[in-house]
């Protein structure tokens, strides 16, 4: 059989041929043309994707790829950095739609399985990112809200929760109105110094409910509930509506998204893990919470301070039983007020209601309040004039090498300081040497990203590392004895390395009074 790329047309008129012709978008027609003109109606273009790979000068692709997977991890860390008060102690219900809608398989294997595996990855992300926080989650299906696990701050109970809802098949209807009352229900004991959240997972194009749910998105808007939609097939008003009136400082579209494909579905997840800014803090009823003396904002947010333990682990030589769920073990943390035994931290002591936590885990919640600065691309000029770092300052990988350029333009620093350069003209013999993949915005055409404060150049990998991971700057933290000594700088850092606010004089094992989104 010969080959050929043209469509097969059966029997229909010449004027229906011209509709359905396919041509190169670079020809003098394409489809979209050929049907406007001879139906009146617009057709579409075929994108051929495959003609945007480039090859390189060794005949081969690796420049083009390694340039798109450089400008995805980029486009992950390209975000706002401006440090903002968040609530850094969370309270969250996360509420699965497992009716038979879930059992559709534009998300692959099935929207129900690939769900289940986003869930329990945003679990583990999600106390990653938020170490003193609290998650709880709902499902829906056959009209009923079902409660998959309580609220809790140990990640191993929902993940193990999770796993038993993959023996479990998706359906019948779900019920966004009984979901939102159990959900409303699990936060309304939260307390008013932490944030009451619910993300809502929502597969289906209907809501099998028992009442008015305007009656119930208003109650959440009162209990000072704000929610967010995950959507998979469609957005859908009720939804619209639901995120409008429990974020009235936001718009719809910040908080409300349809995933187009797997990708983008894991991106919408992923991207609750972090903190929502704080506008002002609230109880209950109404009444602004904190010490009204001490009023840091004029009228805005308030500063609370909010109790603490710190205990240390201790190992038993007999089992006994911990306070929290009644199970022997020999290990287990002490409450520094009552002395109560938790099986694990973060937690709240059953007996006096203590919240206990490590030191280490509320460092890694400071991360948000005081996030990484965004490293900027090193473009060849600038490259050329720090000769003497051949390889990235944190992992000591080789940079690609810099091009010989023809002399006459060239970049000077500006007040003598390399830190700051300014760039006279670009040479047009660089522009040439740029990396295959580099035009995107964001990816560097030297492959080297520089912190803006202590300049040093660091490869992509580095970039991703420090930005989602240890959420702080080698060569800041490296420098950082320099920093102190020298007058007039003020020990400048890049990160969230910052000074707690804990009383001096009681040691770890006492109760602290710590300063919460002052």
């Amino acid at each position: 059989m010969p080959d050929s790329d043209d469509e097969y047309i059966q029997d229909v008129s010449d004027d229906e041929v011209g509709a359905h012709q396919v041509s190169n978008a670079t020809g003098p027609s394409t489809r979209r043309n050929a049907g406007q003109g001879a139906r009146g109606v617009g057709g579409w273009e075929v994108t051929r994707t495959w003609e945007n790979v480039v090859e390189g000068e060794d005949g081969t692709i690796s420049g083009t790829v390694e340039g798109l997977l450089e400008a995805g991890k980029r486009k992950r860390l390209l975000k706002d950095t401006t440090p903002l008060q968040r609530g850094i102690i969370r309270h969250l219900i996360l509420i699965l739609d497992l009716s038979t809608a879930m059992a559709e398989k534009d998300l692959k294997p099935t929207r129900y399985l690939l769900t289940l595996r986003y869930a329990q990855e945003f679990v583990t992300e999600y106390f990653e990112q938020n170490p003193i926080s609290q998650l709880g989650i709902i499902g829906m299906r056959d009209g009923l809200a079902v409660r998959v696990s309580d609220m809790s701050g140990n990640p191993n109970d929902h993940t193990s929760h999770l796993k038993t809802l993959r023996e479990q098949e998706p359906k019948g209807h779900p019920s966004l109105q009984n979901a939102l009352d159990m959900a409303r229900a699990a936060l309304f004991h939260a307390p008013s110094h932490g944030t009451r959240e619910i993300l809502l997972v929502f597969g289906s194009l209907l809501s099998s409910d028992p009442g008015d749910i305007h009656t119930t998105i208003t109650a959440l808007a009162t209990s000072h509930i704000t929610a967010s939609v995950i959507g998979l097939a469609a957005q859908v008003a009720i939804c619209r509506t639901l995120v409008s009136r429990t974020n009235p400082a936001l718009k719809p579209d910040e908080a409300y998204g349809v995933c187009l494909n797997e990708q983008h579905y894991r991106d919408l997840f992923m991207k609750a893990t972090t903190p929502p800014v704080t506008a002002k803090s609230y109880e209950p009823s109404g009444r602004m919470n904190g010490n009204t003396d001490n009023d840091h904002d004029g009228g805005g947010s308030k500063s609370s301070l909010l109790m603490m333990g710190f205990p240390s682990r201790i190992v038993e030589s007999a089992k006994s039983l911990c306070a929290c769920h009644s199970r022997p073990s020999r290990g287990g943390y002490l409450c520094s007020r009552c002395s109560s035994k938790v099986c694990a931290l973060p937690s709240t002591c059953p007996a006096c209601g203590l919240t206990l936590i490590l030191s280490t885990h509320l460092a890694r919640s400071y991360h948000h309040l005081f996030p990484l600065r965004n490293w900027k691309e090193v473009s060849w000029p600038r490259a050329s004039l720090r000769r003497n770092q051949p390889g990235c300052f944190g992992c000591g990988i080789h940079f690609p090498d810099i091009p010989k350029v023809s002399k006459g333009k060239e970049v000077v620093p500006s007040n003598g300081r390399v830190d700051g350069i300014r760039e006279r003209e670009k040479d047009a013999g660089f522009e040439a040497m740029g990396r295959e993949g580099a035009t995107t915005a964001g990816v560097s055409e030297s492959g080297r990203y520089e912190c803006p404060v202590c300049g040093m150049f660091f490869c992509i990998d580095c970039d991703v590392f420090a930005h989602e991971v240890v959420h702080n700057c080698p060569g800041c933290q490296s420098r950082e004895a320099g920093l102190e000594i020298e007058e007039g700088r003020g020990g400048e850092r890049n990160g969230h390395q910052h000074p707690v606010d804990i009383q001096v004089g009681q040691s770890e094992d006492e109760d602290v009074e710590m300063e919460n989104g002052g």
